[in-house]
């Protein structure tokens, strides 16, 4: 009876020293991980998401493409997700409901600071993967409407994007500076695609749109009906530059949605963020995939995609893991 007990006592202790052995290598390897950016190591990840905007805008086309080069590159299963776009990509990223997003450089810098439709709402959690493109600000009418000016917006039926968007934000400040405010029309909030199909059917008069020229919503509408942009005069656009130093003169081509001259206008720019605790690494490797890739964007936006180019009109903090990138490629 004796030995029998010795012998479970024996073989309980050897159980003991075996388990400890497992847990401490446990220990171990979870040390190891998230050693370049976050306390997620790189090999954690194996899906990502990111936010783009309207299936009809200029984001969720490139997004597609981003995540095809992000997955095939990193092998990190990566998706482009419709959303709508750059006020609620910066609260989806807040909230850990995706990990990366298309933003207006504007829009970023108001969720840095708490500004404007963040007020006291900061976002610190966020920080910028690149620049990529001017947001060319479009007032989208029809040559039917008859609407030539600013002044003629007066009382009619004007889509301004949702309350809190990129796109609301650009409408209230040219209305501003044209000496308008949303009290003198009739507020529409619809999207891209909403904007163009009731531009179509005439339940609307014009639409702000803020997106890279060519927009495939506003495409569409040129398809059935003769487009009119609205001009933002040289004068009026050094005055809004003036008051909001993150827009610049911007024009949009003859030959764009069939129109026959050039036409002045404002943008913003387009970037992308990504969350703070993604690892270095990992970031680097995103953004590598990205920049490195440009020249199989179909969009013709892919053209003005470029790594020199990476850091312009970024107004908030840059993720180590791009800033490295960039540093390399630009030779800093």
């Amino acid at each position: 009876m004796k030995k029998k007990f010795r012998f479970l006592t024996i073989l309980g202790i050897i159980s003991l020293f075996m388990l400890a052995a497992c847990g401490g290598g446990d220990n171990a390897d979870s040390g190891d991980s998230g050693e370049s950016g976050g306390d997620q190591g790189s090999s954690d990840i194996k899906f990502l998401s990111i936010l783009t905007g309207g299936t009809q805008g200029t984001y969720y086309p490139l997004g597609g493409s981003f995540a095809e080069f992000i997955s095939d590159e990193t092998g990190i299963k990566t998706t482009a997700e419709s959303s709508q776009a750059s006020a609620a990509n910066m609260t989806a990223l807040a909230d850990d409901t995706a990990e990366i997003a298309f933003v207006q450089t504007d829009i970023a810098y108001y969720a840095n600071k708490g500004e404007l439709m963040f007020d006291g709402q900061a976002i610190d959690n966020v920080s910028a993967l690149g620049a990529l493109y001017p947001e060319t600000i479009q007032l989208v009418t029809t040559e039917k409407s008859g609407i030539k000016s600013y002044d003629d917006l007066k009382g009619k039926k004007i889509s301004v994007g949702a309350p809190g968007s990129g796109t609301y934000a650009n409408a209230e400040q040219l209305l501003e500076i044209h000496g308008l405010t949303m009290d003198d029309i009739d507020e529409q909030n619809l999207d891209f695609g909403e904007s163009t199909e009731s531009l179509q059917s005439g339940q609307i008069d014009a639409a702000f749109i803020t997106s890279g020229t060519p927009t495939g919503a506003v495409e569409g509408l040129n398809a059935t009906t003769q487009v009119y942009i609205v001009p933002v005069e040289d004068a009026k656009a050094d005055e809004l530059i003036e008051k909001y130093p993150y827009y610049a003169k911007d024009t949009i081509p003859s030959g764009t949605y069939g129109l026959t001259e050039d036409v002045p206008t404002v943008s913003v720019g387009a970037m992308l963020v990504i969350q703070n605790d993604i690892p270095d690494d990992v970031v680097y490797d995103i953004t590598k995939a990205i920049y490195e890739n440009t020249d199989k964007i179909t969009h013709a936006k892919g053209e003005l995609i470029k790594a020199e180019k990476g850091l312009e009109g970024i107004g908030i903090p840059v993720h180590a893991g791009a800033q490295k990138y960039f540093d390399e490629v630009n030779g800093n």
